[in-house]
């Protein structure tokens, strides 16, 4: 069985989405419960946030350390886990080199350990699950786009989605156990054998904008600059509107 999905009141605007202020606002205490390892430099943290209001598929939320001296450090982290009222949410961090929140996680966190955090953020690069979405990640800047998988999925909503995500290779590619028939994974480095190597191209996309659903895509761009910037490009060179596609980047 498929439905369509009618987000809470506060997120009821298709595409326009309000974030509560005062939920945004307020740091909560929340605890590791589980760490998964994705790739050599990912791993997925589970943590118990006890007060969460919930979130949509695409925001993030602020992740706050304090130190023994006091000193605070603090990062945007994308939301990997679907909205399921658990209490809990995912976050799939890439192990940066040097890096002071992500250098803790890989090589200090364990179950059972606290953090902060507040949020959900971001209403903008948010999906409701209303309109037919079109996924383009690259790197960790699968992890929004994999919320809104996972949703689609837990949902069995009835509106399409198709995912193109890119990695250097199949090694690197963060939730790869998890993919079905709605992605299409592109190798810009290393592939199995027969799977062409390259980056994303138009030919990846052209497919998927010949056959627009009823009321064309929702684009969702995420990755570094550089992959935002080229994919935004070849998307608009394909037609799809600029009004259309929302983008999120890093680095």
């Amino acid at each position: 069985m498929t439905e369509t999905f009618t987000p809470p009141t506060r997120f009821a605007v298709p595409g326009r989405i309000a974030v509560s202020n005062r939920a945004a606002s307020v740091w909560q205490t929340a605890t590791i419960t589980e760490i998964r390892r994705e790739t050599p430099y990912a791993a997925t943290f589970r943590l118990a946030v006890p007060a969460w209001e919930g979130h949509l598929p695409g925001q993030h939320l602020m992740l706050r350390l304090r130190a023994a001296d006091g000193y605070l450090a603090q990062r945007h982290y994308s939301i990997a886990s679907a909205p399921d009222g658990s209490g809990h949410v995912e976050l799939t961090l890439d192990h940066v080199d040097g890096g002071e929140v992500s250098g803790w996680f890989h090589t200090v966190a364990e179950p059972g350990d606290q953090v902060e955090v507040r949020g959900p953020l971001s209403g903008f690069f948010a999906w409701p699950g209303d309109r037919p979405a079109l996924l383009i990640g690259a790197g960790s800047g699968v992890v929004p786009l994999m919320s809104m998988v996972r949703h689609h999925r837990a949902r069995r909503l009835a509106v399409p989605l198709r995912l193109l995500v890119s990695a250097r290779g199949p090694e690197e590619l963060i939730y790869a156990g998890e993919y079905g028939a709605e992605t299409t994974p592109v190798f810009t480095r290393t592939a199995p054998r027969g799977t062409p190597v390259g980056r994303l191209t138009a030919a990846h996309l052209a497919p998927l904008l010949a056959a627009r659903p009823d009321g064309g895509w929702e684009a969702y761009v995420c990755g570094s600059n550089g992959f935002a910037e080229h994919a935004s490009r070849l998307l608009v060179a394909a037609g799809q509107p600029v009004d259309r596609i929302r983008i999120e980047r890093f680095g």
